[in-house]
């Protein structure tokens, strides 16, 4: 399963959006249910997690690290190594089907499970998270 989303603002030209991971092949980066704050038209960079059209299917969003750029675009990767669809299936996706770099995950609230004091705490302490990118490929994107 791949990450998908919405891209609410997009057509109008705004500069930020939101998406909802679904799947998980971006674990444990990102999880399945968390939204993202996404930047449109950032500057891009190796080790950015990025939202972008899926090559072979244009109409779903897919979520991914970009690894390096190519000829012809970046290579992405999951984080999640159990998983396929990235570009170990579909090649190298072209620069024009990235469309922003995911800024901040936010995990949702799950009603009815946030009832004592300390989940409801602790819930709060990790909501709310950047996604960092990583400095360098790490070694196990770069065994790939």
């Amino acid at each position: 399963m791949v990450e998908s989303g919405r891209e609410p603002g997009r057509e109008t030209g705004a500069p930020f959006g939101i998406a909802e991971v679904t799947g998980v092949s971006m674990v444990p980066t990102l999880l399945h249910g968390d939204q993202l704050f996404v930047r449109y038209g950032a500057r891009l960079r190796a080790g950015n997690v990025a939202v972008l059209r899926h090559p072979l299917q244009q109409d779903l969003l897919i979520v991914k690290r970009l690894v390096e750029r190519r000829d012809g675009g970046w290579w992405v990767l999951g984080d999640n190594p159990g998983t396929e669809g990235d570009s170990r299936v579909f090649g190298v996706v072209p620069e024009q089907l990235v469309l922003g770099r995911v800024l901040v995950r936010y995990r949702p609230v799950t009603p009815g499970r946030q009832r004592s004091v300390g989940v409801v705490v602790s819930w709060l302490l990790s909501a709310v998270r950047p996604v960092r990118s990583a400095s360098s490929a790490s070694w196990r994107l770069r065994a790939r």
